[in-house]
């Protein structure tokens, strides 16, 4: 039946899957701090009540686990791919070295949110210790490539590597997706990777 003119419109409903529920969650959490989050806020910027919230998960930690749980997945994914088995050390460094800086820059939001994890939870300490054990193995192909010799001699391994991670993870302060897309994001990788090791190699 059509609307009489007085009539006032019904407001559009907007329904969320699991996954897009999980973008404005993370989106919250790294404008407010995790701990700063509560359920109401997440509801409030979803644009759903609490209890359609819950439909999907147990609460907001679930939402935490998940969001870092993708960001942890794109990095260990990178040290299964063939260019992180392929080649001298150095090579293989170089690889993970452009690949961490390229799931950043495309996972962006998730991978930030990783990053600013404080330990608070049982979910946060999880995450931390994942990335630590991604980054120790970021470390001993740094130690492997300087071990075959093509590496300086004169650069002290430890510092180096935290001026490596320094590097890539500051990105998520700077870096804005809409830039210039895929082009930027091979772009910025290219520099990452000149930057560090033509200061690294031999």
């Amino acid at each position: 039946m059509a609307q009489s003119g007085n009539e006032t419109p019904v407001p559009k409903r907007y329904t969320y899957t699991p996954e897009s529920l999980l973008a404005v969650a993370v989106e919250v959490f790294n404008e407010r701090g995790y701990d700063g989050t509560s359920m109401e806020h997440l509801s409030r910027a979803a644009g759903i009540s609490k209890s359609s919230i819950y439909h999907h998960v147990r609460g907001k930690e679930e939402l935490l686990h998940r969001a870092v749980s993708r960001a942890l997945d794109g990095l260990f994914g990178i040290l299964e791919e063939p260019g992180a088995h392929r080649g001298r050390a150095v090579e293989r460094l170089e690889y993970v070295t452009r690949r961490t800086a390229e799931v950043l820059m495309t996972d962006l939001p998730y991978v930030t949110l990783l990053l600013r994890v404080r330990g608070n939870t049982d979910t946060e300490r999880w995450a931390m210790g994942r990335r630590r054990e991604f980054d120790q193995r970021v470390t001993d192909l740094l130690e492997a490539a300087a071990g075959e010799g093509d590496l300086r001699a004169d650069v002290d391994l430890r510092l180096a590597t935290r001026l490596l991670f320094g590097m890539i993870n500051s990105m998520v302060e700077w870096y804005r997706p809409e830039a210039g897309g895929a082009s930027a994001v091979e772009q910025v990788a290219d520099v990452v990777v000149r930057l560090a090791f033509d200061g690294l190699r031999k």
